[in-house]
């Protein structure tokens, strides 16, 4: 499929063709909802914690004598059941991270990125370069392209200037092509990908 292509002034710059096997599938909603969970998983932290039984500070003596009281016959105050005891069954620290194959997550960026095509919410940019390196400046050439809530996607490396006037905008991100993720991709509006990026993305998924 053809794309326009245009400048950071919103200037035209020609045309590029984006590959059916990446922009032109029918996205799959049960593939990118998985790929989306997966990240989601992976980076919690699971450092949670609660203190059972055999943790709590509390004093080892029985609480009063085993007869003669008319109550039920308790020992150890850390039992759940007082107050100031230990948790049953809380959260110790555990990986949340579940499995997915390579090849299940390739294929889901590439429905991700098929989906911001059918939606025609896909902007290709000659260059993703700022020449003052001022927020300013960058809010307007923003502006004038509508890029009021975007995922800008640049080549291995990126232009320093730019990444550090557009940090400074809300609801915009900058990326290099390795770090394009499925749940980035979704949770911006629109996806802006430099001609540099769309080569390293032909050349990944070939």
């Amino acid at each position: 499929m053809q794309a326009n292509v245009t400048t950071i002034e919103n200037g035209s710059a020609g045309t590029v063709e984006l590959s059916d096997a990446i922009y032109g599938l029918e996205p799959r909603q049960d593939l990118i909802q998985r790929m989306v969970r997966w990240q989601l998983l992976k980076r919690m932290a699971g450092t949670h914690h609660t203190q059972d039984r055999s943790e709590v500070n509390v004093t080892g003596k029985k609480m009063y004598k085993q007869k003669g009281t008319g109550s039920a016959r308790h020992g150890d105050k850390s039992v759940p059941q007082w107050r100031g005891g230990g948790k049953a069954f809380g959260p110790k620290p555990r990986s949340h991270a579940i499995g997915l194959t390579k090849k299940v997550r390739a294929l889901a960026l590439r429905h991700a990125l098929s989906a911001k095509a059918k939606a025609g919410e896909i902007v290709v940019l000659d260059a993703a370069k700022s020449v003052t390196g001022k927020t300013s400046d960058l809010r307007q050439h923003f502006s004038k392209l509508h890029f009021d809530n975007a995922l800008i996607i640049d080549g291995a490396e990126l232009d320093v200037p730019f990444a550090r006037a557009a940090r400074n905008l809300p609801n915009i991100d900058v990326l290099p092509v390795q770090g394009i993720n499925v749940y980035d991709i979704l949770r911006r509006k629109k996806l802006v990908l430099t001609k540099a990026a769309v080569q390293a993305l032909e050349a990944r998924f070939k």
